[in-house]
Parts: C-alpha cells; sequence; structure tokens
C-alpha cells in the first residue's frame, strides 16, 4: 500500500521526474550565493571615489600645467615629464583631499546622520558636511529646537538611526570615528549591512523557489537571477535604502507565503493553521519596506488586505501591532529629528518659504553657498514630456525593461499564474501586476517634473528596485515553462546575460549613468 502525498508536495519537473533534486539544487544556490556575496564584498573592500569634478577643476590644472611648465624648462625628457606630471597628479588627489569612500551626495546623506548621531548625539550634521569629502546636496534646512537654524540629512532617519547603532558599537569596541578612519569604519558597516541584507533576499528566492517553482532548471534560473541579473548587487557598495527595502520586501512575502499553505483551507486538516508569529514577522517586514520605500505602502496594504481575508482575527491581533510598532519607530525618529512627523520630503512647499527646507544657503571658506535645489541641473532638471519619461523609464535609456531583461520573464510569469495557479498564486501574481502598474503610474504620470529624474544620476530605475523579490518569485511559472525548449532556455539565458551586463557595468560606483545612456549619448542620440 502506498503511502499518501503528503501537504504542499513540489509537483514533478517538466521531466516527469519527482522533485528529489532538492539537496543538488540548494548545493548550486549555495554556490550562485556565495559567488555573489563574494563579489559584493570584495568590491566593498575596494569602495573608493575620487571627485572627477574637482580633478578637472580649474585649480588642479592649474597646478599640473605650472608643474609641467616647470620641468620643460628644466630640460627634461618628455616620457619622462609626463611620468611625473601623473606622479604629481596622484599627490594632488591626496593632498588636497579628492578620495573619498562614499560615492555619492545620496549616501553622504545618510552618512551624515550617522556620524552626527554617534559622535554628537544629534540629528544636526552642522560640524561635518564642511568637512573635505563630506558634502551633500541631499540636505535640508531648518529651525532646531534652540531656535537656531540647522542643517540635517534629507533622508528619512529611520534606516540611519539603525545603521548608527552598529556603528556606536564598533566605535566603543575600536575607538575609531568615521571622521578619523573612514574607508576602516565605513567599509565595515557596509559588509555588516548590505551583505546580510542581500544574503536574506537570496535565501528567501531560494526557498519561495522551491515551494512554488515546477522544475529544477526554473528554479535554478531564478535563483541565478536573483544573485547575478539584478541591480541591487551593483548597489551593495553603497549606504542605501533599496538593498535593504528589497530584503524586508522579501520576508514580508515569504511569510505570507507560509500563511497561505498552512491555512485550513490549503492543507485540509483539522487543527492546521497560520502560525501567530507569521503575521507579525509579515506586518512587520511589510511595514519596514514602506518606511524604506515610500510607494511599498502600497505592498503593505495589498498585503494587509489579503491577509485579513484569510484570518482577520490573526491579523489584527498579530499583524497590526507590529505595522503600529514600525509606525511608531518611522514616525518617532522623524519627530526627534525635525519636530515634524512628515519626513523632509514633504517639506517643499511652493507658497510657504518656512515650509521649503529645500532652499537654502550657508557660509563655506568664506563664500556664501546656496542649496542645489535652488536651480537644478542636469538630470535633476526633470524630463519635460511624460512620454518620452515613460519610454525610457520601461524600454529606453533607464528602463526597467531594456537594462533587466529577465523581467519580461515576470510578465509572461504572471500571465502565467493568472490564468491557470491555484489560488496562493494567483492572489500573488494579481498583487504583483496591481503593484507594478500603480507604482509606474505614481512615478511616470502623477509626479512634477522635477521628480521625474530617473531617480538622478544611477545606473538604473532605482525606485523600483524593491520589486525584485515579487518579479522573481512571479517568475518561476514562465522559467518553469521555458525550461521544456532548448531553445526557450537560451533565450532566457540571453536575457540574463543582458541583465549581467547592466549589473557590472558600473563596476566601481553605482551612481552612473547606465550603459544604453552612454551609449545613446555616444553615437549624439541625445
Amino acid at each position: 500500500m502506498t503511502s499518501a502525498t503528503p501537504p504542499n508536495t513540489p509537483p514533478a519537473d517538466a521531466t516527469g521526474n519527482a522533485t528529489g533534486n532538492a539537496s543538488l539544487r540548494w548545493t548550486l544556490y549555495a554556490i550562485l550565493m556565495a559567488i555573489a556575496l563574494g563579489q559584493m564584498a570584495g568590491r566593498i573592500l575596494a569602495v573608493n571615489s575620487v571627485n572627477t569634478v574637482l580633478l578637472s577643476s580649474q585649480r588642479m590644472d592649474e597646478r599640473l600645467r605650472e608643474f609641467r611648465e616647470q620641468q620643460v624648462a628644466n630640460g627634461e625628457d618628455p616620457q619622462a615629464i609626463a611620468e611625473r606630471v601623473e606622479r604629481k597628479r596622484q599627490e594632488l588627489i591626496k593632498k588636497i583631499g579628492l578620495e573619498r569612500p562614499f560615492l555619492s551626495a545620496n549616501d553622504r546623506s545618510r552618512w551624515l546622520t550617522v556620524r552626527a548621531l554617534v559622535e554628537e548625539g544629534t540629528y544636526e550634521v552642522d560640524h561635518f558636511f564642511r568637512e573635505p569629502r563630506w558634502d551633500s546636496i541631499d540636505m535640508v534646512s531648518h529651525v532646531g529646537t534652540d531656535g537656531e537654524q540647522h542643517f540635517y540629512s534629507s533622508k528619512p532617519p529611520l534606516l540611519a538611526t539603525l545603521i548608527a547603532g552598529k556603528y556606536w558599537v564598533l566605535h566603543k569596541l575600536t575607538g575609531w570615528t568615521l571622521g578619523d578612519h573612514p574607508y576602516e569604519v565605513g567599509r565595515l558597516l557596509l559588509l555588516l549591512t548590505n551583505l546580510p541584507a542581500m544574503l536574506v533576499l537570496f535565501v528567501v528566492v531560494a526557498l519561495l523557489a522551491e515551494q512554488l517553482g515546477t522544475t529544477d532548471w526554473g528554479r535554478l534560473f531564478v535563483v541565478a537571477s536573483a544573485t547575478l541579473g539584478t541591480l541591487l548587487t551593483t548597489f551593495a557598495i553603497t549606504l542605501n535604502n533599496h538593498t535593504i527595502g528589497a530584503a524586508s520586501a522579501a520576508v514580508a512575502l515569504y511569510f505570507y507565503v507560509q500563511i497561505a499553505r498552512s491555512s485550513v483551507s490549503l492543507s485540509g486538516k483539522e487543527g492546521e493553521g497560520p502560525k501567530g508569529w507569521h503575521f507579525a514577522a509579515c506586518g512587520l517586514a511589510a511595514a519596514f519596506t514602506a518606511t524604506c520605500e515610500l510607494p511599498a505602502i502600497a505592498f503593505l496594504a495589498i498585503l494587509g488586505l489579503l491577509l485579513l481575508v484569510r484570518d482577520w482575527k490573526r491579523t489584527l491581533l498579530f499583524g497590526m501591532p507590529s505595522v503600529l510598532l514600525v509606525a511608531a519607530a518611522f514616525f518617532g525618529t522623524n519627530y526627534l529629528a525635525h519636530q515634524s512627523l512628515r519626513p523632509p520630503y514633504m517639506h517643499r512647499s511652493e507658497t510657504d518659504p518656512a515650509d521649503n527646507w529645500y532652499l537654502f544657503s550657508y557660509e563655506k571658506n568664506g563664500q556664501t553657498i546656496e542649496s542645489y535645489w535652488h536651480q537644478r541641473q542636469g538630470i535633476d532638471v526633470g524630463e519635460p514630456s511624460k512620454a518620452d519619461y515613460a519610454f525610457h523609464v520601461l524600454i529606453g535609456h533607464h528602463g526597467v525593461y531594456s537594462l533587466t531583461p529577465i523581467w519580461l520573464l515576470t510578465l509572461g510569469g504572471i500571465a502565467l499564474w493568472i490564468a491557470r495557479g491555484d489560488r496562493l498564486r494567483r492572489e500573488l501574481a494579481l498583487a504583483t501586476l496591481a503593484l507594478t502598474l500603480l507604482c509606474l503610474v505614481f512615478f511616470i504620470a502623477l509626479r512634477p517634473q522635477m521628480d521625474r529624474n530617473y531617480g538622478g544620476m544611477t545606473a538604473g530605475f532605482r525606485w523600483m528596485f524593491w520589486f525584485a523579490p515579487l518579479w522573481l518569485v512571479t517568475m518561476l511559472p514562465m522559467a518553469g515553462a521555458l525550461s521544456r525548449s532548448r531553445f526557450a532556455r537560451a533565450i532566457a539565458l540571453l536575457l540574463l546575460a543582458l541583465s549581467a551586463l547592466s549589473v557590472s557595468y558600473p563596476t566601481w560606483n553605482p551612481w552612473t549613468q547606465p550603459w544604453i545612456y552612454n551609449g545613446l549619448e555616444y553615437f549624439g542620440r541625445r
């Protein structure tokens, strides 16, 4: 007599074999994760930025020209002169402070808050942002509790506050500060923050691939895409909200799937049901995702609605307190920093100067400097045409589908699960589709021109990076379907290779233009 098939047993793969290759798959998953984490760690340990604007400044040019003229006057050999000028250039870089361990105004903005909290016990960054290598355009200014004008990071303070906790421990153990040991402290904090977040995302995607996938090849392809094919790994060398937000979204998605899979309606066994702490964990992770990515409020709302439908009592009893806890932390840290419940980006009034924190001036080296936001430049002016913006966001120079074409498979996967998936899979597909469309409409159609800037100087449309776990999971049915044909698998691998190209193109700094943008510019198409 044969035993009954246990609940939630994955189906056979496309070749008809039972999915008994789990041990081998996890071995391959582990290899892919090790490669990705090792690559990210290596880039973090080498992270360094040289201010190319200052490199080409008049000050640098004048010094090098004077040095070259002196060498020529001495009758030196031209080759020797060239070598000495290059050595002089390297000396000047170090002397005038062009090197920095942080890569852009965006991440330095958060580092300023982290440093101010630990070194001075305040969210005010007045004493740091004027230092060489610590400037940032992502700042705001308003009156503090003492009645004086102060300067702050424009980023919501919760994430920086959490990272400051790690910095405080490191500071107490070593005595190092971000001021006197920026490379050691900065790189170590990046290793302790971004690598664990990415590992969580990789493991969660692998777990969900095992639970929801149907073929060996499809599962492996999705995990390979997670580890090598998303721009999250590109951004893992800088302090940012996107890697953390994506990892948090993955955790929320995972616990929702566990709740759905363990419900009585799915298992059919009396006494079984979702665990209360699963609701708490799901609510905590979904709410934290919303603190990292503003549009993820919709993600929190949709997950909350789905949970209420499945089990409204546990949702309210366990899930809601977790959401309220995160909300209290978000608004509480914001109030501590700014004496306002509204985050800085909501203080941009065009009619009330006192409520526009982005327009300010400050003194530096005897000069009065106006904030960058008085007169935006380049890409930050914003795209005037919504049609052009939509084109480039989707399939143009910052295109979600042109830079990382693996997401085209997600569209097919969503269609497959909507057409013939079970209740859970159909819910995941419909929720992902609704969220994707909602966020695209929000960013393309509802934002003013000044916000239609592709996320600034960045290697991709970063405001939707946090969708990665949702898109990877809903890619599973399409990846499984493609596994049945060698030609289809070759097409999928080509899409992955093109995605990996975009991921690796900004080798040293993700705060650079994508390869498509640079290509269009090179050929005079921009």
